[in-house]
């Protein structure tokens, strides 16, 4: 394919896994980082670097229009390293801010740019449980606001269309966690794998991409998207 991908937050776990998928596929990727000295990383992936904070709406917008992507991919995000249980209060409050302020700077800035498509990562634990199976249909807490937020600016804005992949708590190289840990899990090579199926099919809505055997069904992961999480040494 040759879709043109403003990849937000591609120096993350995700990102940094999913800027080299993307250019073996042929996209032009345009990757962001708030960090200058990202940029060379970046570059020396194959991707164009931007360096521009999703909170500077103004900037964030200018740098869309330059880029004039297809996809936008949303892999924002804002929690200490590992989940340290020390930095989490602080890293939640950010990470909400992202999720609320930071989405919908990123949409309009992809409205008003021409993009067709909106990809956004989302997490699989804030569902109500103890109402039956799991799936994307069980409804989310009433609780998790952000979320929500960070959902339905990316599925229901008009001018766009959305994807929301909902995954498990990410552990593997570059995430702070080397073995799953908890019940709703997921390894980072299996969710960048998820993004590109998700650039390269028409599949729209939600979806789980969760491991196998958890809390949460990936069933229509499975048969809408095509993907499934590859067993690895040791499962």
């Amino acid at each position: 394919m040759s879709a043109t991908i403003f990849l937000a937050g591609a120096t993350g776990a995700i990102g940094r896994k999913l800027v080299p998928m993307l250019i073996e596929a042929g996209c032009t990727v345009h990757g962001t980082t708030r960090k200058p000295e990202r940029a060379d990383s970046l570059r020396a992936a194959g991707a164009r670097p931007v360096v521009v904070d999703v909170f500077d709406a103004k900037a964030l917008g200018v740098a869309l229009r330059r880029a004039k992507p297809d996809i936008v991919l949303h892999q924002l995000t804002d929690l200490p390293f590992g989940l340290d249980p020390a930095l989490m209060e602080e890293g939640r409050v950010r990470n909400a801010r992202i999720r609320e302020v930071g989405t919908r700077n990123l949409v309009d800035a992809a409205v008003a740019a021409g993009a067709k498509r909106m990809i956004s990562q989302s997490i699989a634990w804030a569902y109500q449980t103890g109402i039956g199976p799991i799936t994307e249909e069980t409804p989310l807490q009433e609780s998790a606001t952000a979320v929500r937020t960070l959902e339905s600016l990316s599925l229901v804005t008009s001018g766009i269309v959305g994807t929301v992949l909902r995954n498990g708590l990410l552990y593997g190289p570059g995430t702070g966690c080397d073995a799953p840990n908890g019940t709703i899990t997921l390894h980072v090579d299996d969710a960048a794998r998820a993004v590109l199926l998700a650039v390269q099919t028409s599949a729209i809505g939600v979806f789980n991409i969760v491991d196998d055997g958890g809390l949460v069904s990936n069933a229509k992961a499975k048969s809408r998207l095509g993907w499934h999480p590859l067993k690895r040494g040791g499962e």
